[in-house]
């Protein structure tokens, strides 16, 4: 492999650089090109006759921090998304994507308030299970815990 140096990171090719400036650098000028870039769910709510689906299953919650997650880049999702803090996001087991629950469908979680959406997706060894996306702040998913909650899903 052979090395880049980009602004205060050297990186491998095949690697996205650390840095957060050469991704919105690509988004801009996708965006100049007039090509669609994947963007986060827009901030509407949907109706509540919506989410007409709903299962029970057991949610944990995860950070975008080293240590935690697969990789260099702690903030990408599987399906490509980045994360931020203060997105309500969770990853989903994948026999839940089978139910559908697959990448961008809205998600209201019992003992949570507003609408979450599936930005992620798990490991393969997890069932029936849902990770929230709680930011960097590691006492909210820490105080979170494991619970089993009730989730009603639908499509917008």
């Amino acid at each position: 492999m052979t090395s880049t140096q980009y602004r205060h990171v050297k990186v491998k090719s095949g690697f996205r650089p650390e840095s957060g400036r050469r991704p919105r650098a690509a988004a801009l000028l996708l965006a100049v090109l007039g090509v669609a870039a994947p963007v986060a769910a827009p901030a509407r709510n949907p109706p509540a006759e919506a989410f007409k689906d709903s299962t029970t299953v057991t949610a944990t919650a995860y950070n975008s921090l080293e240590g935690q997650g697969a990789g260099d880049d702690h903030s990408l999702a599987a399906w490509g998304d980045t994360l931020v803090p203060g997105m309500k996001a969770i990853a989903v087991s994948r026999d839940l994507i089978g139910a559908g629950l697959d990448y961008g469908t809205p998600v209201r979680i019992e003992g949570l308030d507003g609408v979450w959406y599936v930005r992620d997706k798990m490991h393969s060894r997890w069932r029936n299970k849902i990770d929230i996306y709680m930011g960097e702040d590691q006492d909210a998913a820490r105080d979170w815990g494991r619970r089993r909650v009730i989730i009603h899903w639908g499509e917008e």
